[in-house]
């Protein structure tokens, strides 16, 4: 998901603020704001021809390969359309002005009573009546094949000091950073 920082107040920026992650340091970057953001939009029926279907979902976890899971009921529409088109596209947003993330995957649709033991909680009750032995509910592991983030470097304080010392100065100063994310 490469950008182009053509005419990007990147370039008028003194520290460089790009920086690509790969391998563990990726997972942990997503972990740390899927785990902010706790929820994300989660889009299907990516490569059909017709609008993409867009919902809220709450992140179970993200495991240690990067892998985002999800919990849904197996007679649900976005299980329906993970089985015809398993493209997968999560945004995340972890706080208003930083902590995004786009993800782009494969979605499978898996149904292991030893994963949902592992990622039940009693709040997930409120969508999953039948509790965790339902033998209706189905994880959804989205594989993830290419990420983008946008963040700051040194926290949301850090960034509004500098922000504000910018508009004194008239540098440019803010305190993001951004850059592919390499899971694999």
């Amino acid at each position: 998901m490469a950008t182009s920082q053509e005419g990007s107040t990147n370039n008028t920026q003194e520290e460089n603020n790009i920086k690509d992650l790969g391998g563990k340091e990726a997972v942990e970057k997503l972990r740390d704001l899927a785990g902010k953001a706790e929820s994300c939009f989660f889009c299907t029926s990516i490569k059909t021809g017709v609008p993409m279907s867009v919902r809220p979902m709450a992140i179970q976890q993200v495991d240690d390969e990067g892998n985002i899971w999800f919990m849904s009921m197996k007679d649900s529409n976005k299980n329906e359309e993970i089985a015809s088109d398993p493209f997968t596209h999560l945004l995340f947003q972890a706080g208003a002005h930083s902590g995004f993330v786009n993800i782009y995957g494969i979605s499978e649709i898996i149904r292991d009573q030893a994963k949902i033991d592992e990622l039940w909680s009693p709040f997930i009750k409120t969508w999953f009546q039948g509790g965790k032995d339902d033998p209706n509910i189905t994880l959804i592991k989205v594989i993830p094949s290419e990420g983008y983030y946008w963040d700051t470097k040194h926290g949301t304080a850090v960034a509004f000091l500098k922000i504000a010392a910018s508009v004194i100065t008239g540098k440019t100063m803010d305190d993001s950073v951004e850059g592919t994310l390499d899971i694999d």
